[in-house]
């Protein structure tokens, strides 16, 4: 394969990334992501060939083909039931916005929690019809669902999204969400720290790379935080660098949290710290995605 035919970009912005110029003159754009899945995860109540198996406190859990898995099921309606509800109070309380990544049989499942999203002026993005893994799924079969996910996306919320992040994506899923048309922005990447544009059929399509580091995802995994200390300590330092680059170089940092993981007590409370500790601050954004979009959209267009 000759160097200009390689598909992935391994010099992004170089030595001189772009100066965002954040409104307010920020230093950092934190923003915070909060996935609802409940109701969406694999389920055989779902018509999925077996139970979920990933991201939840059940260690070690596989797939159960044809059948419940009765304790991560649970895990996820604690999500539902509590945790999405501990993370809004924690959010409205202080007035901060959130971007939800929603998979719309989640949404649809969900009336009430959608209800109160749209009560605190979160943005609700688009996280795929059902959480699933992609790698393997027909590029035909990902396009249907896809259509699907904007139909009971719009019909829930009373808007289409403007934003998508599949999470389990393929290698077709960008393609498809430019194709589509009809989004602002995605999110399947964790290239940078700032956004960036990549070219498709219907012209240039922005990036607003995601984050699985500063995720509450690794409560689960064998390598990851293990009390709320941790995950505030990983945030606290992870602004406090960005926060001094940005002297020079303003950047944003994504905070990806989980209803059934970050909406647990013991993780909460690391999370409340991380809010103070930004508040603290002067020069600091804390928008949706979707305002991060538009700025970018406005202030950094597509070069020709």
């Amino acid at each position: 394969m000759t160097e200009t035919a390689y598909p992935r970009d391994l010099r992004g912005y170089g030595r001189t990334p772009p100066n965002p110029h954040w409104p307010g003159d920020a230093r950092v754009a934190v923003q915070f992501v909060v996935n609802y899945e409940e109701g969406g995860e694999n389920c055989i109540l779902h018509g999925d060939a077996a139970s979920e198996a990933f991201l939840s406190d059940v260690l070690g859990a596989v797939p159960w083909p044809g059948q419940r898995h009765m304790n991560v099921e649970s895990m996820y309606e604690y999500g539902a039931r509590v945790g999405f509800w501990r993370l809004w109070r924690m959010f409205t309380e202080r007035g901060l916005p959130a971007t939800v990544f929603g998979v719309a049989t989640a949404l649809q499942r969900s009336p009430e929690q959608t209800a109160a999203m749209q009560e605190a002026g979160w943005e609700i993005a688009c996280h795929g019809l059902k959480w699933i893994d992609y790698r393997s799924i027909p590029e035909d079969q990902e396009q249907s669902h896809l259509k699907e996910a904007i139909r009971i996306h719009t019909e829930v919320t009373g808007e289409r999204p403007l934003g998508w992040y599949t999470g389990r994506s393929s290698v077709h899923t960008l393609n498809l969400v430019m194709q589509d048309g009809g989004f602002l922005y995605s999110s399947d990447s964790y290239a940078d720290d700032l956004p960036y544009w990549v070219g498709g059929q219907n012209g240039a399509h922005l990036v607003i790379p995601y984050t699985l580091d500063a995720n509450d995802m690794r409560f689960t995994n064998a390598q990851g935080f293990a009390h709320g200390e941790d995950f505030f300590q990983y945030l606290k330092d992870s602004f406090d660098q960005l926060y001094v680059e940005g002297e020079h170089a303003p950047k944003m940092m994504t905070v990806g949290l989980h209803c059934r993981l970050a909406g647990r007590p013991g993780r909460a409370a690391g999370l409340l710290r991380f809010l103070d500790h930004i508040q603290s601050h002067e020069q600091v954004w804390i928008p949706r995605r979707i305002d991060i979009a538009r700025h970018w959209h406005e202030h950094h267009p597509p070069q020709r």
